[in-house]
């Protein structure tokens, strides 16, 4: 079993302004630890997570593919969540480089089809499109919550980038619930781009019913 990162030196303070790992980070834990072997042999040379928030995921995958094996990348909009995940990294002795920007934003056309690993656990619940929007221009703890008309709101923009950011062997791990439509998640993913699409964990967590979605090419 791989350790849970070391979360000790974030306090309270830190998960005032910044998501403190939770039901839907553990599950896509357990989704990359399920992973484990496939991701060493992949040797990914380009890990992105978008909206990091406290480091906990980009730190994991780190701890399985090597603190030296890859180059580890994540963007935030929250420059909290940004300093979080930079001493998260340090903490776990994973070389973590945070971007404060909206979604893969200035790294987009650099990383076109280079990113071996890419991960989001997005802001899913749904709430009013204003809300969402709202929460985004707020870069606080609730733009990693709030998610919009059926909690797709920012997702569905990442959705359009994925066939431009994921190389040729790449995996999009993406975090959802039942009310974002996991179903017409995939059938989008596989008609408009032929990705390979499937559910590798699925369970209940309180009010939620949690999936983790795998995408390829």
């Amino acid at each position: 079993m791989i350790p849970t990162p070391d979360l000790s030196h974030l306090a309270r303070e830190d998960y005032q302004h910044v998501y403190e790992p939770a039901e839907d980070t553990f599950i896509l834990l357990d989704a990359l630890e399920q992973d484990a072997e496939e991701l060493q042999k992949m040797k990914p040379s380009i890990c992105l997570e978008i909206g990091p928030g406290s480091g906990c995921v980009s730190s994991f995958v780190g701890s399985i593919v090597g603190a030296s094996a890859s180059l580890y990348l994540s963007c935030d909009i929250n420059s909290r969540a940004c300093h979080c995940t930079k001493r998260t990294g340090d903490q776990n002795k994973i070389p973590l480089e945070p971007i404060n920007s909206s979604l893969a934003g200035p790294l987009a056309l650099r990383l076109r089809r280079a990113v071996d690993v890419l991960l989001f656990n997005p802001p899913y619940v749904p709430t009013h499109a204003n809300e969402a929007g709202d929460a985004q221009c707020g870069a606080d703890i609730a733009g990693s919550w709030a998610g919009g008309a059926d909690g797709m709101q920012v997702t569905n923009v990442l959705l359009e980038q994925v066939d431009e950011l994921l190389s040729p062997v790449g995996r999009f791990y993406l975090v959802a619930v039942k009310q974002n439509d996991v179903p017409g998640i995939c059938q989008r993913m596989t008609r408009e781009y032929g990705f390979r699409c499937e559910v590798t964990l699925q369970r209940r967590a309180g009010g939620e019913h949690l999936f983790v979605i795998r995408i390829s090419r």
